[in-house]
């Protein structure tokens, strides 16, 4: 079950990043910062050391809802003042910005908020133990992967049965043919950054319930696990990212279970050893599409 929650998260973070790196072949490094500002939206803006609930203290619909909008906001509003002007760059000074922006809205946040901590208690209810099959386990994590396996049904339904999803699978396919048959670009690619966003606030949720706690810093680390994930998954395959996902949770968890104590600090460097065997066998990832295979 641990394992399996914290692939979800990661699963849905990739998600986030693998949306946009099909469409426009941007692998986005700001997108834990959209986490990060998603979270932070929960409470009142100020440096002090105690958290005061902002959007945290409404009623639990009304506040996903603000929160997932939030998040999707400010994706939107990202790719409106920055991305959009550089559409025609290469994928490698995408990546850059998307780094610079990241430190950005880092540092932002700690302009406003302060660059400690906060703790927030949300949703306490969700972290109580209750059994499961004869285990005793934190509610959070079944809802984790519910939340997580009822948001990959929604997006592939709706990439399978819409006409908008349609036109994202034709992009991601081949984006100039797709333009050439009249698929709108600045759509196509405002809806993937919307997703993304969305994706973003879902897991900032997740996140902070689990945690407990709030920092300038804290999408680093699920940016870095998410982009493993997109990586070892196949570059482009949105099922790719789901299944890298949950590999690099269930093999996080698995060390963090088996490690000797003596060496379990170094959990993170026998996951990225993980990764560079699985890459030395696939260096395409686990899933390869075929508009990413090199043509004569």
């Amino acid at each position: 079950m641990d394992a399996l929650s914290l692939g979800s998260l990661y699963a849905l973070a990739a998600l986030g990043i693998g949306l946009l790196f099909g469409i426009m072949r941007l692998i986005n490094f700001a997108h834990g910062e959209f986490v990060t500002m998603s979270a932070y939206a929960l409470i009142v803006p100020s440096a002090d050391v105690t958290a005061k609930l902002l959007i945290g203290g409404w009623s639990w619909p009304l506040l996903i809802f603000a929160i997932l909008a939030f998040g999707m906001a400010i994706a939107l509003l990202s790719n409106l003042l920055v991305f959009r002007r550089l559409r025609s760059a290469a994928p490698q000074n995408l990546m850059v910005v998307s780094f610079a922006l990241g430190y950005i809205i880092q540092n932002l946040l700690m302009m406003v908020y302060g660059a400690r901590p906060k703790a927030i208690g949300l949703w306490s209810s969700l972290t109580q133990a209750t059994e499961l099959g004869g285990i005793r386990i934190p509610l959070l994590q079944p809802v984790t992967i519910g939340v997580t396996l009822l948001l990959l049904l929604a997006i592939l339904l709706f990439m399978r049965k819409t006409s908008f999803g349609i036109q994202m699978r034709a992009a991601a396919e081949d984006f100039r043919m797709a333009r050439y048959l009249g698929v709108r670009a600045d759509f196509v690619i405002a809806l993937s950054f919307a997703l993304s966003g969305l994706l973003a606030g879902v897991v900032a949720l997740l996140y902070v319930v689990q945690t407990g706690l709030l920092a300038p810093t804290m999408g680093v680390n699920i940016v870095t696990f998410a982009f493993i994930a997109t990586v070892i998954g196949g570059m482009g395959s949105l099922p790719g990212a789901v299944l890298g996902g949950l590999l690099v949770g269930i093999a996080t968890s698995l060390l963090q279970a088996y490690l000797p104590d003596s060496i379990r600090t170094f959990r993170d460097a026998f996951v990225f050893l993980f990764v560079i065997l699985l890459l030395l066998v696939r260096p395409s990832g686990i899933i390869r599409l075929k508009q990413f295979e090199e043509r004569v």
